[in-house]
């Protein structure tokens, strides 16, 4: 057995029936129980971000910036390369299971937000500190599961989402389309995050509130540029997004080895890896925001699941499917090299891929090294946090040098391991989730009736 068919088999155990079927079932609660908060409250959820909330305190940045800092964590490899090797694993209906795992993610992400801000904490550097670790541990009661977690929050930043697969894809892309030399792009990236990361959470954020929406809405235009260009074929390329989903057999053909399990298995896992949503990741940076009501920054935070899948990650997944880029054989961000080149008509779009990638992975890069220093804070304290950003610098440099579907396996394993014990927590703290959401749109249904009186008496 080679190492990498061993991992496989991790891989498989890991993000196997159980684990699904606890994603799955987290999301839909959540969604049915809060009424498809996800779907009726979007557009309030989208007011939130971009409106300050009046007489905001306890917090270490703006709610814009907790998102965006989550966002960066997000916005990423999974966005790009991450959609392409779930195409190619599971054919093109993996794109519509990624969908359907963001519709109910934006459920989960919106619980787990919400209680982190619920049951965040001061700690002794004055800092706002929440998250899983500290939900598990003060509203379960279960240090042991809070340990475990932020154990596999460690491994996730060191061996996942935060190091190696974007380091690879960032240095390989610069190669392929620009000749850089691997180990130059390797010394850059790894000296520009040593640069940030030593700033702190302030620092993070505030390069990821400039990079991440001007990335996105750029990377967004040229993939509805390439849409509208080739919108003759876009009814087709739906048309089998769908029927692969639930049929890969009857239309790609059984040799190709398509099934149904696979194409769901793909899309979920990427659809995780690219949002986060369960994962645990995105109520660490929302425990740091300038809010009082824990609700509202669960919707502003829901909308990064939103953005990431139903956006960013479509946006990618139909340019593939309509170039028929996902079917050339090619690998890693080479398919969507091609894509973006084939579809613009000119070899400038693997340079907007490249750059997009770039930005995107890079400031995945400093979320997750935020996160999983967290997790670290949370063991061992302040103390030795010179080691895990030592450590995490360390295996930037070294993750441009790993083979790349190796690098999926790892962090497809770390990531659900890390999920676990976070869904856990919110299947038993689930009716404080549905207390706060009742409380809050109570407080802002009687809101609203008072203006509308006093607008009456004017």
């Amino acid at each position: 057995m080679t190492v990498t068919s061993f991992f496989q088999a991790i891989d498989s155990f890991v993000w196997g029936p159980p684990l699904l079927v606890l994603l799955a079932g987290t999301g839909i609660y959540f969604t049915i129980r809060l009424g498809f908060l996800q779907i009726f409250q979007l557009p309030r959820a989208l007011y939130y971000l971009f409106n300050k909330e009046p007489g905001a305190t306890k917090g270490d940045v703006s709610a814009f910036a907790a998102l965006c800092t989550a966002l960066a964590a997000t916005i990423g490899t999974g966005n790009i390369v991450g959609v392409a090797t779930a195409i190619q694993a599971g054919g093109p209906g993996a794109l519509f299971w990624m969908w359907i795992v963001a519709l109910f993610g934006m459920a989960t992400k919106y619980a787990e937000c919400l209680l982190a801000l619920k049951y965040r904490i001061r700690d002794k550097q004055g800092f706002m500190a929440g998250g899983p670790m500290y939900y598990i541990e003060r509203g379960l009661g279960l240090p042991w599961l809070a340990k475990a977690f932020a154990i596999f929050g460690i491994l996730v930043a060191f061996f996942g989402i935060g190091t190696f697969p974007q380091v690879n894809a960032i240095t390989h892309a610069m190669h392929d389309t620009f000749h850089v030399p691997v180990i130059i792009s390797a010394i850059v990236i790894t000296v520009l995050v040593a640069m940030i990361i030593l700033g702190g959470v302030k620092r993070i954020a505030t390069v990821s509130s400039v990079i991440v929406p001007f990335m996105a809405i750029f990377y967004v235009g040229t993939a509805i540029t390439i849409i509208v260009l080739n919108w003759r074929a876009l009814p087709a390329a739906i048309s089998l997004i769908i029927k692969c989903a639930f049929e890969p057999q009857a239309v790609l053909g059984g040799a190709l080895g398509y099934t149904v399990l696979r194409a769901i298995q793909s899309g979920v896992s990427r659809g995780i890896f690219s949002n986060e949503s369960g994962l645990g990741s995105a109520p660490i940076a929302a425990a740091a925001a300038e809010t009082k009501e824990p609700a509202r920054q669960g919707l502003i935070s829901m909308t990064g699941t939103f953005l990431d899948t139903i956006v960013v990650c479509s946006m990618t997944g139909i340019v593939l499917i309509l170039t028929g880029a996902w079917n050339t054989g090619l690998h890693g961000v080479e398919v969507t090299n091609y894509a973006f080149s084939h579809g613009l008509g000119h070899a400038f779009g693997a340079s907007i891929v490249t750059i997009g990638l770039l930005f995107f992975a890079f400031t995945t890069i400093l979320g997750w090294c935020y996160y999983g220093e967290r997790c670290f804070v949370y063991l061992a304290g302040i103390k030795g946090i010179k080691v895990y950003r030592s450590i995490f610098i360390i295996l930037v440099g070294a993750g441009a040098f790993l083979k790349l579907d190796l690098i999926w396996i790892l962090a497809d394993i770390v990531n659900g391991l890390m999920a676990i014990p976070n869904l856990i927590a919110l299947v038993g703290l689930r009716k404080v989730v549905v207390k706060e959401t009742q409380d809050f749109f109570a407080r802002i249904a009687e809101q609203e009736k008072n203006k509308e009186q006093e607008l009456a008496i004017d």
